[in-house]
């Protein structure tokens, strides 16, 4: 009769919930019996885990052997318990010491050769083993992204001779470091890459210096997808908690977490063909989307009236609290979701009204059908929405400018400085409580606002959003104050789809 108990971790979204993986050793005929809601991934691990101890050398228990997976009610899955069930196992059969798993979490496959493959979510298992004070044993693979880590003892084991070789000091492993680059690499793409299009370049500075959200509206090759793709190049790096989030998020979703730059903001940029589960997450085993993989960074939506309208109304709750709530029978999953949404899309089906030089040829009804597939309330969390125009041959063959994104960037980092200085958020954050004092003092820019909220019928939504460009466009003028000229600004940043912007009085 033995006992073994090794620390572990699950998986339930984003976080890492500690799993005990208990093994008992008891008479009777020789069974090996897995308990605690294993899927049948963990089931599997009964033949994983006998084949890795045949190849390295130790004795299988010729016992009944049953492994309980503790909590019970939590579900698990994966194969990032076969390292802690075979050192568990080694433990209860005495041929390692039970007192040296005591302040050690494991997480690696076992191959039947006895090597320890690489997991998902090494990344925030990590984390929560370091909040415990414990050391942490994984995959050589996933040593590095682990050791992202604060204050985390990452010990690396290429095979499972190595663990037992460390953990009964043998043969004690150096811990695993790794230090995140102080930079991130530059932009691949420039904004002076752009030609023409002055008005669209400004709402994206804007938009980047808020972290407001931005529609783009105008016909096809007039650049909105060439502009979106160079926002990331403005915006400034990802603090070291943002990055790590980030990173977290990398981890769980995909098996090269480490290679993206690591203060870099995300961009992401889905199909239009993507489902509602894929862009807001979901699943019968709850897993993120597209938002979260965009939490920090930007998320593009390219052709916006082709995505599945159902898509798109799930986008209202993430936009407005940065979450992403997703409730199933075995449990409530939260993901985060703070993202900075551009979209692009023409203003009707071939893509050509309002064009002077070129006659549209779609009728009235197909126009109204086709921006009827946007919603009200979508569109009303848009911050900035811009008319781009068809872009002349002339201006294609002018002589590019110096780069424009730097100094751009450097505007952008400015402002945004400013508010956060002033406000502990960006301007796009700021609650509705705090926004009618930002126009306190200027009562031309109230006066203009509520013009315009009367003479356009915008909702409240519509007026708190105005009120924040009108701050950004402040701040990167560095005025305290919001002026009528910032307001007026920022009411023609904001037009109609298929229609001019509006002459306010």
């Amino acid at each position: 009769m033995g006992y073994a108990r090794v620390r572990c971790r699950g998986e339930r979204g984003l976080d890492a919930p500690p799993v005990s993986v208990e093994v008992q050793l008891a008479g009777g005929l020789p069974a090996f019996n897995i308990v605690g809601l294993a899927e049948t991934t963990v089931r599997e691990s009964r033949d994983r885990v006998r084949g890795a101890l045949a190849s390295s050398g130790y004795d299988f228990p010729v016992s009944r052997i049953v492994v309980n997976l503790a909590p019970a009610d939590l579900p698990k899955s994966g194969g990032r318990f076969d390292l802690a069930i075979a050192l568990a196992i080694l433990a209860a059969s005495g041929q390692l010491r039970s007192s040296v798993l005591d302040d050690t979490e494991c997480f690696g496959e076992l191959t039947l050769a006895g090597e320890v493959a690489p997991v998902a979510g090494v990344l925030p298992a990590a984390i929560g083993a370091a909040r415990r004070g414990r050391s942490v044993l994984v995959a050589t693979a996933d040593a590095q992204i682990a050791a992202l880590a604060p204050a985390a003892y990452v010990y690396s084991v290429a095979t499972l001779a190595d663990a037992v070789d460390h953990l009964s000091g043998a043969a004690p492993l150096p811990a695993t470091t790794s230090t995140p680059p102080p930079g991130t690499s530059a932009a691949s793409v420039d904004l002076a890459d752009v030609r023409g299009q002055s008005a669209a370049k400004r709402a994206l500075e804007v938009s980047a210096a808020g972290g407001h959200n931005l529609l783009m509206i105008g016909p096809p090759g007039s650049g909105k997808s060439m502009l979106a793709m160079r926002l990331p190049g403005l915006l400034p790096e990802m603090t070291d908690a943002e990055a790590l989030a980030a990173a977290s998020i990398r981890s769980v979703t995909s098996p090269k977490a480490n290679d993206a730059p690591w203060r870099r903001r995300p961009f992401r940029a889905p199909h239009h063909g993507a489902s509602a589960a894929a862009l807001v997450g979901g699943g019968s085993k709850p897993r993120p989307g597209e938002v979260t993989r965009a939490h920090h960074g930007v998320l593009f939506l390219d052709e916006l009236p082709e995505f599945s309208r159902t898509a798109l109304e799930m986008l209202r709750e993430p936009i407005e609290t940065g979450e992403v709530h997703i409730a199933r029978a075995n449990g409530h999953v939260r993901f985060p979701a703070q993202f900075q949404l551009v979209a692009a899309m023409n203003p009707c089906p071939c893509g050509f009204l309002g064009d002077p030089d070129t006659a549209c040829r779609c009728s009235q009804d197909q126009v109204q059908r086709y921006q009827s597939k946007l919603s009200g309330p979508l569109l009303d969390r848009f911050d900035l929405s811009v008319a781009l125009g068809r872009v002349r041959f002339r201006a294609l063959r002018s002589e590019a400018s110096d780069p424009a994104s730097p100094r751009v960037a450097k505007s952008v980092a400015e402002a945004r400085s400013r508010a956060i200085t002033r406000q502990g958020c960006q301007n796009a954050r700021l609650p509705p409580a705090r926004l009618m004092s930002l126009i306190d003092d200027s009562i031309p820019a109230r006066l203009l606002l509520e013009r315009a909220a009367e003479r356009l019928r915008l909702s409240a939504r519509a007026c708190h959003r105005i009120i924040r460009v009108a701050r950004t466009v402040a701040d990167l003028a560095d005025r305290d104050n919001v002026r009528e000229s910032d307001m007026a600004e920022a009411l023609s940043l904001r037009v109609a789809i298929g229609a001019p912007a509006a002459k306010l009085g």
